[in-house]
């Protein structure tokens, strides 16, 4: 990438014309199937992270790494993760990367972002389906702070594994995290026969069966009649 335009990309902010970034676009293009100018290229956008270039710059780039990023550029993405502006895009970055060093990073930062951040971090986890998190996933179901209850449920049914199964049925909802806790376990069950595992589906939706609302009911009682199928 020609230094101008990485110098270029350090004034870039919202209202900036296009063609400020244009020759990143195009290198990122011709960089398409080779490996060492790709690298090249992250290695250069991750430094604006690092920087002082404007926040749309910053944002420009979380959006370019979510294409090319690995996980050599994990460490810049994670320094923003408790920056109030700047979280939602980091995440958006990492949810993408197979690199497992990205969900490493979303399950440290999770106990230290502020908790106006720790939602978006545990639905990202929940995204990158983090089984490695569930054990800390679980220790927010039944927080004082609905919303983060809420946010955890949804994680662990998305995470769907034995050991977010766990998890969920230990869990102690209110009235307010009742139902979204039972959908939870609703997609760990479909988790779990899709994996082949029916006895333990079975488990989760007989349980289920003396669910007050109706949808859970249905649901359960279905994904019973699924299970029995041989």
């Amino acid at each position: 990438m020609p230094e101008q335009a990485v110098e270029a990309l350090k004034t870039y902010d919202w209202g900036s014309e296009q063609k400020l970034v244009q020759p990143i676009e195009e290198a990122i293009v011709a960089a398409q199937g080779d490996l060492e100018k790709t690298k090249e290229l992250e290695t250069q956008l991750a430094a604006i992270l690092g920087s002082d270039a404007p926040y749309g710059a910053k944002q420009y780039v979380c959006r370019r790494l979510c294409a090319i990023g690995t996980a050599a550029s994990v460490p810049a993405l994670a320094a923003l993760l408790s920056d109030e502006k700047l979280s939602h895009m980091a995440r958006y970055a990492l949810e993408a990367m197979p690199a497992a060093e990205a969900g490493q990073a979303l399950r440290d930062a999770l106990p230290n972002v502020a908790d106006s951040l720790k939602v978006g971090v545990i639905t990202s986890l929940g995204v990158r389906g983090e089984d490695a998190a569930a054990q800390a996933l679980a220790a927010y179901l039944n927080n004082t702070n609905g919303e983060l209850a809420v946010a955890a449920a949804r994680a662990l049914g998305a995470i769907g594994s034995p050991a977010a199964k766990a998890a969920l049925e230990d869990a102690k909802p209110t009235d307010a995290t009742a139902i979204p806790v039972a959908d939870a376990k609703l997609a760990c069950a479909e988790n779990l026969v899709a994996a082949g595992d029916k006895a333990a589906a079975m488990a989760v939706y007989k349980s289920l069966l003396t669910s007050p609302v109706q949808h859970v009911k249905l649901a359960a009682t279905r994904g019973m009649l699924v299970c029995a199928q041989k």
